[in-house]
């Protein structure tokens, strides 16, 4: 069941296509305030008409995540109009090559680490304040099966989810005595513009679409949703629990 979210605050980044878009759009149906960041102009903007088109009301913030002193000036600006955040959906990501690890280009290895794991972190850094503001902040964060599975030639993507998810439950450990609630989030394979680009002799038609994964992320930003420190497994549409290995 999708929560109301009137009043609250919400930040989505990659938010100009596929599942941030959609879970953009969800947010502003539940009653949102959306504050989308992503690269790519025209895709915000096209965003920015749809959630017209239902009502919604959205902030455009374009820009690169490896910017990271725009990441520090975005928490400043969210600080300075409304004072606290309400949910965070860290969605953003690139995959880099498939390929193996030993032919991997530095550049490449640097960029996918850069955007997944440095940028994560920063706006981690940046927004947790606000999130703690918050009567029930909830933090979501993109991971992939990839990061447990490790599949040959994944390696830096498979790398960088599984460093997410460290950094996810490390957060969670630390606020678990407060009201903010995060998890991880395994989407599964999705009609993407990234699936499409590691599987590209895939039949897209066989894959979800990313709004069906945006209406379930919906359920788990309620107050009612009170885990944290776990994976949400979209396909499964069920919060695990981690183990160690045996």
């Amino acid at each position: 069941m999708t929560p109301n979210l009137k009043d609250r605050v919400a930040l989505v980044t990659g938010a100009s296509r596929g599942i941030g878009y959609f879970t953009a759009l969800e947010l502003a149906k539940a009653g949102a305030h959306v504050i989308a960041c992503a690269r790519t102009v025209g895709g915000l903007e096209e965003l920015d008409d749809a959630i017209k088109a239902i009502g919604g009301s959205a902030t455009l913030v374009p820009f690169d995540l490896a910017d990271m002193a725009a990441i520090d000036k975005l928490g400043g600006a969210i600080h300075e109009r409304w004072g606290k955040l309400d949910i965070l959906v860290a969605n953003a990501g690139v995959l880099g090559t498939i390929s193996p690890i030993g032919h991997v280009e530095a550049k490449v290895f640097e960029k996918v680490m850069t955007i997944n794991v440095t940028a994560t972190w920063r706006l981690i850094r940046s927004v947790e304040p606000l999130l703690v503001k918050s009567d029930a902040g909830r933090a979501l964060i993109l991971s992939s099966g990839a990061a447990h599975k490790c599949r040959p030639f994944w390696g830096p993507y498979s790398a960088s989810k599984a460093a997410v998810e460290a950094l996810a439950r490390t957060w969670a450990h630390e606020t678990q005595r407060l009201p903010l609630r995060i998890l991880s989030v395994d989407p599964g394979a999705t009609r993407t513009a990234m699936r499409a680009q590691a599987m590209p002799g895939e039949d897209p038609a066989t894959l979800p679409h990313p709004s069906e994964v945006a209406a379930a992320l919906m359920p788990l930003l309620g107050l009612d949703q009170t885990e944290t420190g776990k994976l949400f497994i979209v396909r499964e549409n069920k919060i695990v629990d981690y183990r160690m290995p045996e």
